[in-house]
């Protein structure tokens, strides 16, 4: 379910995102609830406020809180390899104060910026790839400047590089460009979560790459976004190194 209801918000997500800092995305995944004011309650919002410090240094954060397995909820945020210390520390906080407001009671949720994301649950998810929460986003333009599937063949081969040198990289994250035809280029940049291993991380942005062709074939950009890892592509530049 989560899949499909994603994919129809495609085309509102990217205008969204394009001229606010509202949230690209959110789920309240677990069923069950807290209620205000309780242990799980109190020991949520010390681990988000945790987060907020421990993030901005390295651009991810990890922890849980309380004595209790029953009251003890795991969370985890992770910034854009190329935001600053500042924006990723903002980011963070709107993600805290959002993700309350978005999912109250759940004791389990996980919302996406452009810059960073943050998850927690009250089960210890740490190192396992999430193939449950993803969605996707796109450009809604075809390409123009070259045949289709040529694009498409030369958006794979860029990620697939990017993803292999990021999973090698002590920020599990990879950004380059490829060049299309006369100044046209296409721009790319792939992420993992740093608690999963190399291994974990290599076969989540593979299976994201996979899925390109069902949600951005032909099209001049295009996003897969999950709780573990996440790819973009586009032919303009996106991030802040440029």
């Amino acid at each position: 379910m989560a899949y499909k209801f994603s994919i129809v918000l495609i085309s509102f997500l990217l205008i969204q995102s394009a001229i606010s800092i509202d949230p690209l995305f959110h789920f309240c995944f677990n069923s069950q609830n807290f209620t205000k004011n309780s242990v799980y309650d109190k020991n949520l919002r010390k681990l988000l406020k945790n987060l907020s410090y421990k993030t901005p240094p390295t651009g991810f954060g990890i922890g849980s809180t309380g004595q209790h397995h029953d009251n003890r909820p795991y969370g985890l945020s992770l910034c854009r390899g190329d935001v600053s210390r500042k924006d990723c520390k903002t980011c963070v906080l709107d993600a805290s104060r959002e993700i309350h407001e978005r999912c109250p009671n759940n004791k389990g949720a996980i919302i996406w910026y452009d810059s960073c994301f943050l998850k927690y649950n009250d089960v210890d998810f740490f190192g396992k790839i999430d193939n449950q929460n993803r969605f996707y986003m796109l450009n809604v333009n075809n390409v123009t400047m070259v045949e289709p599937r040529e694009f498409n063949q030369r958006a794979k081969a860029l990620l697939t590089n990017l993803s292999k040198k990021a999973c090698k990289s002590s920020k599990m994250f990879a950004n380059g460009e490829s060049q299309m035809e006369e100044s046209k280029k296409i721009y790319g940049m792939v992420q993992c979560s740093r608690d999963v291993s190399d291994v974990n991380c290599k076969k989540c942005l593979d299976d994201a790459i996979s899925e390109l062709p069902s949600c951005c074939d032909s099209k001049q950009g295009g996003r897969v976004v999950g709780g573990s890892c996440n790819i973009r592509y586009e032919i303009y530049p996106f991030l802040n190194l440029y």
